[in-house]
């Protein structure tokens, strides 16, 4: 059986600008934000109380301003028209479809339940276990939203590819994220706050994304490209900015625990790191089996391994609390997401030769 035909993308477009210096060293910034955040905590512990309480219908008001921050300028780069390209390549759009939402959340709960409820639980606090398993959930049960452009752009991906995906993913987010996360949740034997969680999907997805598509019209409307390119230079920094501060507050009330077992970071990214590695690894093969074009296949690879970490942050925050293990899990994404999709993507560089060669033998 001979291999299926490469697709051809044709020539793709100019690429977009590569991450800057800040979002390189995000990892850095997220390591200063623990010690800032421990430190913090332990000095003026009153202050955070004070965040804590600030709540209403059991969402924290300062935090909920801050994820808004973070979400609404990456969304704003989403283009929900390119939904229309998306049958231009369905072959990857079919391969990150599956890898995203039949494979990374389900093999996410297989691994932190192996991980987290057996293999490390002598060395983790029992208390916390279900909510560390549920954090890693919840970051896996979001694909990628802002991040992708980056990582696609890095490994020369099909960016209209890259685009129309997005879209898909964010689109089928507003329906899925509740639904899946529930399911998951409660095969873990995790009680699910259902009016929270459709609470979180409203005011992280569908306000978020409905908001950031109005303001996209209107930018393009009266200004062009260059008005939404211009807003989104003003609030790139703003949406860092935000996340950081998020991680600070996190890690205020993190802190005592954190010092008590700084084990428990490493061996949270225990599971994270094997399954990015594995789902990349697995749509990258199955691309390659279903003959798409390696332009494509490289960002599909990607999408389907990164997580969309800041919505993780705002559900974990809103159904278990700022000081909850499962807040903690969803930073520890946060705190590798960098350097592991940097080496996904020299991965997939460094075996382009071997993708684009023929199969042996002429098999599949």
């Amino acid at each position: 059986m001979t291999a299926a035909p490469l697709e051809d993308e044709g020539a793709a477009p100019p690429a977009r600008p590569a991450m800057g210096t800040f979002e390189r060293y995000l990892s850095v910034w997220v390591a200063l934000c623990i010690v800032a955040g421990i430190a913090l905590g332990h000095l003026i512990p009153g202050l955070f109380r004070a965040v804590a309480a600030a709540e209403l219908a059991k969402v924290n008001l300062p935090v909920a301003v801050l994820i808004w921050l973070m979400i609404v300028p990456m969304l704003l780069k989403i283009d929900l028209a390119a939904l229309g390209r998306v049958r231009e390549h369905w072959r990857g759009v079919g391969v990150t479809l599956f890898i995203n939402w039949a494979v990374k959340p389900f093999s996410m709960a297989l691994l932190g339940s192996l991980f987290i409820g057996h293999l490390f639980a002598p060395l983790l606090p029992p208390d916390q276990i279900p909510s560390y398993i549920a954090g890693l959930v919840l970051l896996a049960a979001a694909p990628c939203t802002a991040m992708v452009f980056v990582w696609s752009n890095l490994c020369e991906g099909e960016p209209h590819y890259t685009l129309s995906q997005v879209a898909l993913n964010d689109l089928i987010m507003v329906f899925a994220f509740a639904p899946l996360v529930g399911l998951l949740l409660g095969v873990a034997s995790i009680t699910v706050p259902w009016d929270t969680l459709l609470l979180s999907v409203v005011l992280y997805i569908v306000i978020p994304v409905a908001a950031a598509q109005l303001w996209r019209r209107h930018l393009l409307a009266t200004g062009g490209e260059g008005a939404l390119t211009s807003t989104l230079g003003v609030l790139q920094p703003v949406s860092l900015v935000a996340l950081l501060a998020t991680l600070v507050l996190l890690f205020g009330f993190q802190g005592e625990a954190i010092l008590g077992q700084p084990l428990v970071i490493l061996l949270l990214a225990v599971p994270i790191l094997i399954q990015v590695y594995a789902n990349a690894g697995l749509a990258y093969w199955l691309s390659r089996r279903f003959g798409v074009a390696w332009c494509v296949a490289a960002p599909a690879a990607l999408i389907g391994a990164s997580n969309f970490f800041e919505l993780a942050v705002a559900a974990a925050i809103s159904l278990f609390g700022l000081g909850s293990g499962a807040a903690l899990a969803t930073v520890v994404g946060v705190l590798v997401e960098v350097p592991v999709m940097l080496s996904v993507v020299r991965i997939v560089k460094a075996t382009r030769p071997w993708y684009e060669q023929r199969a042996p033998h002429g098999g599949r």
